[in-house]
């Protein structure tokens, strides 16, 4: 079967064809493992708090669904979306060790020019969106090199694949954590502290722990961007990213996709209005939501003054590279024409999501096709027949990554909620009466970690258009990190107690990264002290140590005060 009828028949196969072969409970006898912490997902919040963890002489326990670990960084094919002062504050040091050794990766393995194998800061795709875009195979290779040494050690296990089917509690307590393999094998997870890295907080519900979905009530959060009653199926879309290069004078176009019709005529229906269709240059402004005109041009031109999505998230620049490499630019589609706001993935009969996943995935191959095809040119022709689909680049078959780019979790009800308030420019200045630029972010005396986003909601399933407002650099609260009920389960992603709002800031690869590491540093802590975590939060010599402890690892806990009152 040729590439391109692979595909086409790739988009009418139910999606589990594709996804990892788990086993049924009841199949045989539960295995047993041990450990004193088990992270279930292997994201970027996940691989950050077992480093943490092994680090302190635990016995880690890490899961992943996917064949790749790194979340974000790998299986969903999202360049690390950053703030501008990533280089030296905003993050930790193992953050920025990890950016390092991508960097060193390159220099080490590729056939740079000479100049960029100089260049400190290198850039491999020289993308827009990122001082660091890369490639989601490079992120992996580094992410099992610094594992490797907890590997060999013994003090982390990975058990990949790996899917939760049931959690066993006991009052207040997790007891352990059932799932499945790809052997077939139910395997139950024993460990005094439970950590939720999933990408959708899948621990939550079947642990029974309190949880909230969507956009909270404007009477509940105050927040100035809440809608009025609560909505709690309104969520952020979702994307199936997927790689691209370019070859001129070749014919790499798929057979038109079942569903393409549908989608490339597809007027989204959002309020404020979208633009005009989905497939076309033409989209909302996120932060002003008039209509914006973009480009695309494999060829590195694109219309003058406009952005070029090609540029935008590419992950590979020729230009680095010796010629006689043959390495092309490689682009990563991850743009609002493949958004995904129809429905919603999490907390829906379980065929709806299925079908709302699969229906991702077709939009995305029908963006495929129309770039190829339809799509107009800056020379005033229809589409690229040159431009191919790279599934080594995102190590599947059928070319689209391997899991869809989640924006919004399950959130944890916290003992401490971050709300727009805390960190929104336009709410901090209502609340204080001072102007932009006279006031910093809300500080937090449990700070264990800093991020800086703005608060950036992408058009939802209950069909708003972008939430895009101005923040301040932020801390992390040690409160939003624990629930207001169980005492050993906590959240280590994107599932921690903010709003609908201010997740729209927090959801970035360097604040998972901070808050899995964290609570994998709070996990050393309570277990070496004996206390609870919301123990800890409560007494201020205990809190004071904890932080110490942090900082010494290399994690920052506060903003300079130059910084800290810059808008983003």
């Amino acid at each position: 079967m040729n590439r391109r009828a692979f595909l086409s028949a790739w988009a009418v196969t139910p999606l589990v064809r594709w996804l990892p072969a788990f086993g049924q409970p009841g199949e045989r006898n539960a295995r047993e493992l041990r450990g004193d912490i088990a992270i279930i997902g292997a994201g970027v919040g996940g691989i950050a708090c077992a480093l943490a963890a092994a680090r302190r002489g635990l016995r880690v326990l890490l899961t992943e669904q996917y064949d790749w670990i790194g979340g974000q960084l790998t299986a969903q094919a999202v360049p690390p979306d950053e703030h501008r002062w990533i280089e030296e504050h905003g993050s930790t040091h193992t953050y920025r060790q990890f950016r390092t050794q991508v960097r060193d990766y390159y220099r080490r393995h590729y056939p740079l020019q000479a100049a960029a194998a100089k260049y400190e800061r290198l850039n491999p795709g020289q993308g827009t969106v990122s001082r660091l875009c890369h490639e989601p195979r490079v992120a992996l290779a580094v992410l099992l090199q610094m594992l490797a040494p907890y590997l060999a050690a013994g003090r982390i296990t990975l058990i990949q694949p790996f899917q939760p089917r049931r959690v066993e509690t006991d009052g207040d307590r997790v007891r352990a954590v059932e799932g499945m393999t790809r052997l077939r094998d139910r395997l139950v997870l024993q460990a005094p502290y439970i950590i939720d890295a999933t990408e959708t907080g899948e621990l939550l519900p079947l642990a029974r722990v309190e949880y909230v979905t969507g956009a909270e009530s404007q009477r509940e959060t105050r927040e100035l961007h809440a809608p009025l009653d609560a909505q709690p199926h309104n969520h952020q879309a979702c994307t199936v990213c997927f790689a691209l290069d370019y070859e001129p004078g070749t014919d790499h176009r798929l057979e038109e996709p079942p569903n393409y019709r549908f989608w490339r005529d597809y007027v989204p229906m959002l309020t404020p209005p979208w633009p005009g269709k989905l497939l076309s240059w033409n989209m909302s402004d996120p932060r002003t939501l008039k209509p914006r005109a973009v480009t695309f041009d494999p060829t590195g031109a694109g219309a003058k003054g406009a952005l070029n999505l090609w540029i935008y998230r590419r992950i590979l620049f020729a230009g680095h590279f010796t010629p006689a490499s043959g390495i092309r630019d490689i682009t990563l589609v991850n743009w609002p024409q493949n958004d995904y706001w129809l429905g919603n993935l999490y907390d829906v009969p379980p065929a709806d999501a299925q079908r709302h996943l699969m229906e991702a995935y077709q939009l995305s191959l029908a963006l495929v096709y129309w770039l190829q095809t339809e799509a107009p040119r800056p020379d005033g022709g229809q589409g690229w027949r040159g431009l191919r689909v790279r599934p080594d680049v995102v190590g599947t078959e059928h070319g689209l990554a391997m899991a869809p780019y989640i924006r919004e979790s399950r959130r944890i009800r916290a003992v401490f909620t971050v709300s727009e308030q805390h960190v929104g420019v336009e709410a901090r200045s209502r609340l204080l009466g001072k102007k932009p630029g006279e006031f910093t972010a809300e500080k937090f005396p449990d700070s264990v970690g800093t991020g800086c986003y703005r608060i950036d909601l992408h058009p939802s399933t209950g069909g708003n258009n972008y939430i895009d407002v101005s923040a301040l650099p932020f801390q992390i609260p040690l409160g939003a990190l624990i629930p207001i009920r169980v005492e050993n389960l906590l959240p280590a992603c994107k599932n921690i107690g903010t709003t609908h709002i201010t997740n729209g800031c927090y959801r970035l690869h360097p604040v998972e990264w901070s808050i899995g590491e964290a609570v994998g540093e709070l996990v050393a802590f309570c277990l070496d002290r004996k206390r609870l975590p919301r123990q800890v939060r409560k007494d201020p010599q205990l809190l004071q140590d904890l932080q110490k402890q942090l900082s010494d690892a290399g994690v920052d806990l506060d903003w300079p005060d130059a910084i800290a009152s810059q808008i983003v």
